[in-house]
């Protein structure tokens, strides 16, 4: 009996045990049932709380602080459709259409009647230009609820718009860039997000010769399409081409910030980068009057006629010549020309160009040339700058004809004053009176006197000035009626006013 008992006392305490631990089974159960229901609820609390937050940061436009709140809710709970469909709102917001659409999508998976969804879904689809899908929503929208006056004139619009870009396409086929970019224009505005559109949109400006107008397309589907680096490629090229530097050379560095390793990219990143430097060296240099790194650099860029999308660079290169030839007092002769060039090559009346050229006449005294070019200049730019040229050349045609100081010491308009100087001494010694050989005494006196008064104007810094403007400092005449206008003027009549004596009181 002591060998058996041990094992009756085994098996009832077996038997014990095992009721004892179906026992704890079922209170462990009950446990975690509870457990669960009150996870449940503090997860709908979380919920509600990211919710509410995220609602009251959508409304206050903080859209960033809103979004990462419905992140927060569906984590919490990926089950809640009004967590995907305030997410998506701020993607739509935020102009991130892409993100929106699955979110979207996700409403509907688990909220199939959600009639709101719907719409938004079929609006975000005919926006992108998703003709197909987006009816199927709107379609379903009316099978719910047919008297929608929404979802029945938006099945009319995406109908109307799905008829226009097929007419739009065939157009485009045909080489009717015109007709096809309008009707794409119209699509579009139904249809901003739709980037095949606007590609092709863009295509037909540039068979057009509207390169501003397609980059700003291709603009818009860099943004549309994540990591686009093709559109900032085709933007950096057709920016070049228009011979826009600086916006070239930040495009294209967008296209290498997505791929570094882009060979396009970083080949028309290297040459964009020199030749937008050397813009820069001429700019500085004309702003800072060195007129030869100016020269140098222009002729640098002109070197790259031979490629054809650099066109608008090497005209401008050339402009920048003839400037800088002019404001540095080059041979007229080689200013002359250049200026010429330019105007011949391009067929343009450009302005800076035809006052560079203006100036170089009137360097060479042709005053008459000058005064065209100044004209011409006026047809294109009605400037202050313009107008003051034009009379101060009608002055020197003025002057001209009296008392040229240039003239008299035989010296170009832009000699040094080292030259004046030089040129003064050796014409004084051969007209000083006491020194002079010839019989005419009197013309000795007059010629030492003018040759001194042209040393006086031309040495002095503000009488050459006002010279060069075409005022004669030493002429007292000139000079009183320039201080006094009225000089001379009798408002009644008579040019002395001859036996007439005013006289005014004031009390």
């Amino acid at each position: 009996m002591q060998d058996i008992m041990p094992l009756t006392r085994f098996s009832l305490t077996g038997k014990h045990l095992m009721v004892r631990r179906t026992r704890f089974f079922t209170y462990l159960f009950v446990l975690i049932t509870l457990s669960d229901v009150f996870s449940l609820g503090a997860n709908a609390d979380a919920v509600n709380d990211h919710l509410e937050k995220g609602k009251k940061l959508l409304a206050a436009g903080q859209l960033s602080d809103a979004l990462t709140h419905f992140h927060s809710a569906i984590e919490a709970d990926p089950a809640n459709y009004l967590s995907y469909f305030r997410r998506a709102t701020v993607y739509l917001a935020m102009g991130k259409s892409k993100s929106a659409l699955p979110d979207l999508t996700k409403v509907i998976e688990l909220k199939p009647d959600f009639i709101a969804a719907r719409m938004q879904r079929g609006n975000v689809l005919l926006k992108q230009g998703d003709f197909q899908e987006a009816k199927v929503d709107f379609q379903s929208v009316l099978k719910s609820e047919s008297s929608n006056s929404e979802a029945q004139s938006q099945l009319e619009a995406t109908t109307q718009m799905e008829q226009l870009f097929q007419q739009a396409e065939q157009l485009y086929t045909s080489g009717d860039y015109a007709k096809a970019a309008e009707l794409f224009s119209t699509v579009i505005e139904h249809c901003p997000w739709a980037v095949k559109m606007r590609e092709l949109r863009a295509d037909s400006y540039l068979q057009l010769q509207d390169i501003s107008k397609a980059v700003n397309d291709l603009k818009a589907t860099a943004k549309l399409i994540p990591d686009n680096t093709h559109a900032f490629l085709q933007i950096s090229l057709m920016l070049y081409s228009m011979g826009d530097a600086d916006d070239s050379l930040a495009n294209i560095r967008e296209c290498l910030k997505l791929d570094p390793d882009h060979k396009e990219c970083h080949a028309h990143y290297t040459k964009v980068k020199k030749l937008a430097k050397q813009l820069e060296t001429i700019r500085d240099a004309t702003s800072q009057s060195r007129w030869n790194d100016c020269l140098e650099k222009a002729r640098q860029v002109m070197k790259l006629s031979s490629d054809p999308s650099s066109g608008a660079f090497v005209q401008r290169a050339h402009s920048s010549l003839c400037t800088c030839l002019s404001r540095g007092k080059s041979p007229v002769k080689e200013t002359v020309e250049a200026c010429t060039t330019f105007l011949d090559t391009y067929q343009v009346a450009d302005p800076e160009v035809l006052v560079s050229r203006a100036e170089a006449h009137i360097l060479n005294e042709d005053y008459e040339a000058a005064l065209a070019d100044y004209q011409r200049a006026h047809e294109s730019e009605d400037s202050n700058r313009i107008h003051d040229g034009i009379k101060r050349v009608q002055k020197l045609i003025k002057q001209s004809k009296k008392r040229d100081y240039y003239k008299i010491l035989s010296v170009r308009r832009s000699a040094n004053k080292a030259e004046i100087l030089r040129a003064y001494r050796k014409l004084a010694i051969k007209w000083h009176p006491d020194k002079y050989e010839g019989d005419d005494k009197k013309k000795a006196e007059k010629m030492f006197i003018d040759i001194a008064a042209a040393k006086e104007v031309l040495t002095d810094p503000e009488k050459r000035a006002k010279f060069d403007a075409g005022d004669d400092p030493l002429d007292a005449e000139e000079q009183a009626q320039q201080h006094n206008p009225f000089q001379g003027f009798n408002p009644f009549g008579g040019g002395n006013n001859q036996g007439f004596t005013f006289r005014f009181h004031f009390n």
